[in-house]
């Protein structure tokens, strides 16, 4: 209860102490998030330093062997294990460092192993001397460099109870001849020296709450005192290498400390919310390294709020503080971010946000060179080997490193990951486990078992980063039968707003009583016309819209509920079908080509989009509904099928089998043998005169290994497509009886005949990529494939947690492409990400360019097959979520910026190289040619439309001319004597009245 009460009046005094204007870069980086990228893939700079650490207490073991002496950790936990045994098997530690092929190792040294009592005066333990000789000297025999830690929290128990610890003065004293005996004895070969390892937690923790050892409580002092002595022994040990140990050994020493990332509670970043944000930095980290790094003293914010109870520097002291280190060390781990838990009922949270803490560290201390000391998370004790989710932290935290370094321009120059092996942690014991290796301490032989994070850090280690394992950007174009298109889901009929026009008898007089009102005339009727298709008037304002895209094909779902609300085509509403017609008929007469859906399963439809009737006679589960579909097919083909080339009977029966937990099989059968039935129908009764083609559309997501180190993932990844798309695919284009879903759903022979062959062109609706794994506990009843996903948290989100992997649909192209051949044609039937930008949709841009840019590799580079690319979805609607390249009509149907970036894409069928970035006109792309004229008139419209004004200008001035020169010579022949010209007129006159011609 004390410990808890020590913390949050410690934070409230530093987060609500005397209100300081916070000054400075680094205080912006709660109003200027850093730049957002989607930065996946680069290296690191060249002679990049990787490494991994240990400490002395956690694997060490033997506590009391070879005349060690008793630290201050030994006596808090009593632990007398023998822990990872690194004292012994100090050579199978370094064959597991040799294993990851790191450039350095770092590890502290155990005080009490080399001075038992803590008094470095005294004659130094032999064998602890030798033990480090021995480990540093294998290290530079294997060219891997020791970076060693003097301090890390196990101080000798002696002086704990001879001095009061850190809490007295003459401590630090203490430490610097134990400093000055180190750099002495192992100095010759050690370039990197850590004094400490993060005094943070040790004053708070240990001198604060009691947490750590030595679990001293009491004093609200006490941790500011511990601090300042800890600050002041750094400070000596480097002045003492600076002086007696640089000239000649040419290392750098330097103070590793700890911090977390703090950000306004739900991003409500207010001037006194980021205040309260810097102040906290200031208060964890800066608390050491201000007087280091900074101004020699404590920021003056923790001053402020500690008058009387931090100590103060002396302004001779400030100056001696001041530089006392040749980089920044950083640690950025679980124990310190365990203590801003409590950081929420101040309006803060803590965020695992690497990157900003080292952009922090840049702009507050005058971009020093930066090295991560420590870095890494944990897992349970029973996860094992089979660490897959610290593989994604650790890509996590060195991605967030790479950022700052390629895009913040952070100079870090070296990163260590933590820990090498499980050890015994501290407080926590053997309950966690944080090392690359695992132990099984059950055992006596402590076998080092590599995790497969060590395989994934190894690789990493040797490829120096991430390099990018797909093709760059290509140059190139699609050809001019390439489908670019739109689709939407089910497009339901709009028979209002209607236009009345011409088909209201009645005639009306406007505003009679200046009331604005129309009032009807009676007994005055007007003639009508039928019905037109004009009436409809959102299908001119839905097809202006998807004209705007440049798109040449519009896919749509008709909806079977209202064409056909009693499941037949005896229920048909004619109006409706009326209305279907108007659409395709428009559609056509702009040239855009109709992929009409006969039916799309929604979770979203209390009948899952069957018409009622349908639905409460069981659905798909019901055989009945197979020949109620076929006659639904037959009537829409014989109803729309001039006016449609492409048909999709299905959309995602895939996915409409998972709603069916305990009958997938059952409705799997019903929904293929609909399709087959109705396939085979077009192609005897329709397919000759109409000529169009027949498909149903999967859902075809990617899905990689979620851990690529382990078989039984890259299983899990195999299981998964089978029961994603082989069950549907195996036994319309499959190998017969041999195909997945003939073997798993069983069809007789005559079905496996009327399936086989069924399919036009293979229709993919591809959204994103997922990450499989076996599903280890029962299993679902809705997850017959047995497997579990998930998604890598590096990858770029979506606001509804949609992963942008671009790569994976030229990977899922090319698998369908290896299993299936490429005698059929692809058509990728829906891609689209949700973007709730208003108008500058950037990561719908994104989207789209990169999803379009694999399209054309898996073409260009794979031979795939692939004849289109569909973007979900036209318009958003008015309680949808955000996929529309347009808002709702709700929302004045305005573009967004992704319309430009799609159009633009279309109107150069590609990604032409920059040379050619000229317009690509297709001419009669059924017959596969182009028109040169209509190119070159494509290429040259503002020179055209000069033209043209300045030929229809001189047309009119030849025509002035010529009407003027004809009056001219008229006037010449009319020159004759007044009289005979008068006597002539009236005569004419008289003619005219005599005639009748002249009428007034």
């Amino acid at each position: 209860m004390f410990r808890g009460l020590f913390v949050c009046v410690s934070l409230a005094l530093i987060l609500w102490g005397t209100i300081e204007k916070v000054q400075g870069k680094a205080s912006k980086l709660w109003l200027q998030p850093l730049n957002e990228t989607f930065l996946q893939t680069g290296v690191f700079p060249s002679g990049f330093l990787w490494g991994v650490g240990s400490a002395a207490f956690p694997t060490e073991g033997s506590w009391d062997a070879d005349g060690k002496g008793e630290s201050v950790w030994d006596r808090f936990t009593h632990h007398r294990d023998p822990s990872s045994d690194s004292y012994i098997q100090w050579e199978e530690d370094l064959k597991s460092v040799q294993y990851l092929g790191v450039n350095f190792y770092a590890f502290s040294l155990s005080w009490t192993r080399i001075f038992p009592d803590g008094d470095a005066t005294a004659n130094p333990n032999p064998a602890g001397v030798q033990h480090y000789r021995r480990l540093i000297g294998k290290l530079k025999e294997l060219h891997v460099e020791p970076v060693v830690t003097l301090f890390h929290w196990d101080f000798p128990q002696v002086l704990q109870e001879r001095f009061g610890g850190w809490l007295n003065r003459s401590t630090a004293d203490v430490f610097a001849d134990y400093a000055a005996f180190c750099f002495r004895t192992f100095g010759a070969e050690v370039r990197f020296w850590i004094t400490m390892h993060n005094p943070y937690l040790l004053a708070l923790q240990g001198y604060g709450t009691g947490a750590h050892a030595p679990g001293v409580t009491g004093d609200p002092a006490d941790p500011y005192i511990a601090a300042h002595n800890l600050l002041r022994a750094h400070a000596k040990a480097w002045h003492i290498y600076d002086k007696l140990f640089r000239p000649h050994q040419n290392g750098k020493v330097s103070i590793t400390l700890g911090s977390y990332w703090v950000e306004p509670l739900h991003g409500q970043a207010t001037p006194a919310n980021v205040e309260l944000c810097q102040k906290t930095m200031e208060s964890v980290i800066g608390w050491f390294a201000e007087p280091i790094y900074g101004s020699g003293d404590y920021p003056e914010s923790l001053k402020a709020s500690h008058r009387g109870v931090i100590p103060e520097f002396s302004v001779q002291e400030r100056l001696w503080m001041k530089g006392t280190a040749d980089f920044f060390s950083l640690a950025f781990e679980r124990e310190t971010l365990k203590v801003g838990k409590g950081l929420a009922r101040f309006g803060l949270m803590v965020n695992l946000d690497l990157r900003s803490v080292l952009v922090w560290v840049q702009q507050t201390y005058g971009d020093p060179q930066v090295l991560i000391a420590e870095n890494g998370w944990f897992s349970d004790a029973s996860v094992g080997v089979e660490d897959t989710v610290n593989i994604y932290t650790m890509k996590s935290f060195i991605l967030q490193v790479m950022r700052a370094v390629s895009v913040d321009g952070v100079r870090v120059f070296g990163y260590t990951a933590w820990s090498l092996l499980d050890g015994f942690e501290w407080n926590d014991g053997y309950r966690i486990r944080r090392g690359l290796f695992y132990i099984d301490f059950s055992k006596a032989e402590r076998h080092r078992v590599p995790k497969t994070s060590a395989h994934f850090y190894r690789r990493l280690v040797r490829d120096n980063g991430f390099p990018a394992e797909n093709t760059p950007h290509i140059e190139g174009r699609f050809p001019c039968d390439f489908q670019f298109g739109v689709s939407e889901s089910v497009l339901q009929v709009h028979l209002h707003p209607f236009s009345p026009q011409f088909t209201d008898p009645q005639l009306y007089r406007w505003n009679l009583s200046g009331n604005g009102a129309l009032t009807p005339v009676t007994g005055v009727l007007l003639h009508t016309r039928p019905a037109q298709c004009t009436d409809f008037l959102f299908i001119q304002r839905h097809l202006f819209l998807l004209g705007v895209t440049g798109s040449s094909h519009y896919r749509f779902t008709l909806d079977w509920t209202q064409l056909a609300p009693g499941g037949d085509p005896a229920s048909v509403d004619p109006e409706k079908v009326r209305f279907y017609r108007c659409l395709l008929m428009e559609l056509q007469r702009r040239g855009i080509h109709p992929v009409v859906i006969l039916y799309q399963p929604s979770n979203l439809s209390s009948s899952l989009g069957l018409p009622q009737p349908l639905h409460a006679n069981g659905g798909w589960r019901n055989a009945s509904v197979v020949e109620a579909f076929v006659k639904y097919a037959v009537f829409c083909f014989h109803e729309f099928g001039a006016l449609v080339s492409t048909w999709i009977t299905i959309n995602e029966p895939n996915r409409l089998n998972d709603l069916y937990a305990k009958e997938r099989q059952t409705v799997a059968r019903h929904l293929l043998l609909a399709h087959a039935k109705a396939w085979h129908i077009y192609d005897a009764q329709f397919r000759q005169k109409q000529g169009g083609a027949v498909s149903l559309a999967l859902h075809a997501d990617w899905v990689e290994p979620a851990n690529p180190f382990l078989e039984s993932h890259k299983s899990a990844q195999q299981q998964f497509l089978e029961f994603e798309l082989e069950i549907f695919l195996d036994p319309l284009i499959g190998e017969g009886n041999e195909g997945r879903g003939n073997t798993l759903i069983g069809f007789s022979d005559n079905e496996r005949a009327e399936l086989k062959g069924a399919l036009d062109f293979i229709a993919l609706n591809h959204f994103t990529t997922c990450l499989v794994s076996p599903w280890k506990h029962p299993k679902p009843l809705n997850l017959e494939h047995g497997c579990s996903r998930t998604k890598d948290p590096t990858w770029p989100r979506s606001h509804l947690g949609q992963a942008l992997v671009p790569w994976g649909l030229r990977r899922m192209l090319g698998w369908v492409r290896n299993h299936y051949g490429d005698r059929l044609p692809i058509i990728v039937t829906a891609a689209g990400v949700d973007d709730h930008a208003v108008h500058d949709d950037q990561l719908r841009q994104s989207y789209i360019r990169s999803y379009l840019q694999e399209a054309l590799k898996a073409r260009e580079l794979d031979g795939v097959n692939l004849k289109g690319f569909y973007v979900w979805r036209l318009q958003d609607h008015r309680h949808d979520i955000k996929y529309g390249l347009f808002s709702s009509a709700a929302h004045h149907s305005r573009p967004k910026a992704s319309v430009s970036v799609y159009r633009d894409i279309i109107t150069h069928r590609g990604f032409p190289s920059t040379a050619d970035q000229r317009p690509l006109t297709c001419w009669d792309t059924d017959n596969g040619t182009s028109c040169e004229l209509c190119t070159r008139i494509a290429e040259n419209k503002p020179l055209l439309f000069f033209s043209v004004c300045v030929s229809i200008s001189m047309s009119m001035l030849g025509v002035l001319i010529f009407i003027s020169v004809v009056r001219k010579r008229r006037k010449k022949k009319r020159k004759m004597p007044t009289n005979v010209r008068v006597h002539q007129r009236f005569a004419m006159m008289r003619v005219a009245h005599g005639t009748g011609l002249l009428r007034h």
